[in-house]
């Protein structure tokens, strides 16, 4: 099907105006055009049915843009699979007025402040945000506020446990909300443990809330001091802040809506303490872990890290274990006992209680007085 002779005219003078991002209503058959004067719009006449015209439309376009009418295919999948692309490619990737093309741009390691504002203009969505806020230059940038705001006013009405956690996690990074809109939004994940988690990723050390601090013996601090790494540990985690951490981290696994925002809280944890297990997670089941705790500590399997511990603070080590199940919590605490992926709610959590219930009594031992 051919274009009629008056779009194809504006199409083509659009076209030649050189603009910074195209993006086509299929709904209201407009090709709208971002140019550095404002918006430029062309309305569409399809003689007959929409569906091949708009394709004829993006033909046109892809071969302006691209060189070739088929082309927009196949340089995206090159592009997106080998996971970089030039910025002058980006730019290109703008003006294709495609949704893919969209995401594949505001995904790539080389997009700019600048294409941001063209990407964000032509497709205003959730996790283009999301993603955007993932690059340093966006957050730095102007964008990145505009992206933040966008994402906190679309919060209640996102679905996915993972999202929200994510978005969460984003705009609670340096810069882009003030001091009232993150303690608003802290205040709002009270009753929202999914939220609570995307704070404990994004602020392990800075709560909007610090606890009270535990005391802990002075030769412990002497250790920290000089760089030991299990006794910084401690004292990270007897501070103000470390015990709202904790706190934090028992009120999420009290009442977990999700598989997701469990496994997360479980990664939580386990990159919190992570200092007592470089090597990551060890994919252990609970009897295993537990085990592993407790030889760990053992005089005869002690790590060279606690002999010094040890013998100025022996009554640490009871913390310690702690600290080293915690260390290695993962998916493979799960497994055994929750094969499928769609339970969830109260069902989920009275089949999870096995290894919730162990996991809430190290919390508790590493905030009592």
């Amino acid at each position: 099907m051919d274009l009629s002779h008056e779009d194809s005219l504006r199409l083509n003078v659009l076209l030649a105006n050189k603009p910074l991002a195209i993006r086509i209503d299929e709904s209201r058959l407009l090709v709208q055009g971002l140019t550095t004067q404002g918006e430029s719009t062309v309305r569409l006449n399809p003689g007959a049915r929409p569906e091949p015209y708009l394709r004829r439309v993006r033909e046109l376009i892809s071969g302006h843009v691209l060189g070739s009418p088929g082309g927009y295919p196949v340089y995206l999948k090159r592009w997106t699979r080998m996971g970089q692309m030039r910025d002058e490619s980006l730019a290109q990737l703008l003006l294709l007025g495609e949704p893919e093309a969209v995401v594949a741009a505001v995904g790539s390691p080389g997009l700019t402040d600048e294409l941001a504002r063209r990407a964000w203009w032509a497709m205003e969505e959730a996790g283009n945000a999301r993603r955007m806020l993932g690059h340093p230059a966006i957050q730095q940038g102007r964008m990145g506020p505009i992206l933040a705001d966008y994402l906190v006013e679309y919060l209640p009405f996102e679905t996915e446990h993972e999202a929200v956690m994510d978005t969460v996690r984003l705009v609670l990074r340096p810069g882009l909300l003030d001091a009232r809109r993150r303690l608003d939004l802290w205040r709002k994940s009270a009753r929202k443990p999914t939220y609570l988690v995307g704070f404990l990723r994004a602020l392990p050390d800075d709560l909007p809330e610090p606890a009270q601090p535990r005391e802990l013996d002075t030769s412990v601090r002497d250790l920290a001091r000089v760089g030991h790494p299990y006794a910084a540990l401690l004292e990270r985690v007897h501070r103000g802040t470390g015990q709202a951490f904790l706190k934090t981290a028992a009120t999420v696994l009290a009442k977990p809506p999700s598989q997701d925002v469990v496994i997360a809280m479980l990664d939580c944890l386990r990159d919190y303490f992570a200092v007592l297990r470089p090597e990551g997670d060890p994919d252990l089941t609970l009897e295993a872990l537990i085990a592993d705790a407790e030889t760990f500590v053992s005089p005869a399997g002690r790590d060279p890290g606690l002999i010094e511990l040890a013998r100025r603070s022996p009554s640490q080590i009871p913390d310690i274990a702690a600290m080293r199940f915690l260390s290695g919590l993962g998916y493979g605490l799960i497994r055994p006992l929750l094969r499928d992926p769609t339970t969830q709610g109260s069902l989920m959590r009275r089949k999870l209680s096995p290894i919730i219930d162990p996991i809430q009594e190290r919390l508790d031992q590493l905030r009592r007085a």
